[in-house]
């Protein structure tokens, strides 16, 4: 029955894109073949949705009118419409004008299958810069690849984010946090949380011991990711990067690649969030390490997205002349 429900609404929401596509095909058509001023395209779909509206009732208003012009110009091949993805998730995509950003956007909602709320909240955090900025060393073929195959998990590097957004919190910016209290609040928010790490994440717990020679130690916050088959220790300092802390989370690692990992797990992973990190410190204080450990910064507030995009822009201009490798 679950089934049946389900195929039924899955040709519902293609008959739909495929009819508000056509509509969008015709008003393009027309608007070309009559070579129509900007202006007088405006009226023509004021008049069209006047008509429409009369006729079908709601869905046809100037603005999804508009959409719906828009999604044939963006999408002209309607074979390459998902449908996994509803009139509405697509309305969301069309306000980004860049191409890049907006494939990656639509291939990553599919592959995650974000709600609407979801697809809006990684578009306001700019999920795609942070991601292009994790490494500290994008260039135009990352720009590439995330656009035509979204964010592909297959090396640890693929998991970290750069800052990591804890907009869902609730804390002001600037406003003394315990770890402890962090903790908590993430925990509470855990759905939040987790997909603000990215797909195949899965919550294990807190504070998960560690005993070395009768000592007790505690990971902070412990996952395990289902696409690099790898547990991931996260330790939390609301403080800037410190060395000490990488060494106390390779200690972890090495504990659980020796006692918790069981056959068909990959070497786990380390990552420390902090408030801040220099980065070459951070570069000392990580290299040379046998376990994957990663520095990344939090923030509780939306980052600037045209800093973002200006940072990212900035770091592209090091490689505008490296030529881009074949794509397969």
């Amino acid at each position: 029955m679950n089934t049946a429900r389900h195929n039924v609404a899955r040709q519902v929401n293609h008959d739909q894109l495929l009819a508000y596509w056509n509509i969008g095909r015709l008003i393009v058509a027309y608007e070309q073949g009559n070579n129509l001023r900007a202006d007088y395209g405006k009226e023509t779909i004021k008049q069209l949705s006047v008509t429409l509206s009369r006729e079908f009732g709601k869905g046809f208003s100037r603005s999804n009118l508009q959409n719906m012009r828009s999604f044939y110009v963006y999408y002209p091949k309607c074979q390459t419409l998902s449908g996994k993805l509803t009139w509405s998730h697509y309305c969301e995509l069309l306000v980004i004008s860049d191409p890049e950003r907006r494939s990656f956007y639509e291939k990553e909602c599919e592959r995650s299958g974000w709600s609407i709320r979801e697809l809006k909240r990684q578009i306001s955090t700019s999920l795609f810069e942070r991601l292009l900025l994790s490494e500290g060393k994008a260039n135009k073929e990352k720009v590439l690849e995330l656009a035509t195959k979204g964010q592909e998990i297959l090396s640890p590097e693929d998991i970290v984010k750069e800052p990591y957004v804890f907009e869902f919190l609730g804390i002001p910016e600037g406003k003394p946090v315990l770890e402890s209290d962090l903790e908590k609040a993430l925990v509470r928010q855990i759905e939040n949380f987790l997909l603000e790490l990215g797909r195949g994440f899965m919550f294990v717990g807190t504070q998960q011991r560690v005993t070395l020679n009768n000592t007790h130690y505690f990971v902070d916050m412990v996952f395990y990711n289902k696409e690099l088959h790898a547990y991931v220790l996260i330790e939390l300092k609301t403080v800037k990067l410190m060395p000490e802390a990488v060494g106390q989370l390779n200690m972890y690692l090495n504990y659980y690649a020796a006692e918790v990992n069981e056959p068909g797990d990959n070497p786990p992973i380390g990552i420390i969030l902090c408030t801040d990190k220099d980065n070459v410190s951070a570069e000392y204080a990580l290299g040379g390490l046998s376990n994957k450990i990663f520095a990344s910064t939090y923030t509780y507030v939306i980052p600037n997205k045209e800093k973002l995009i200006a940072q990212v822009k900035e770091v592209l201009e090091h490689f505008k002349d490296a030529p881009l490798k074949a794509q397969s």
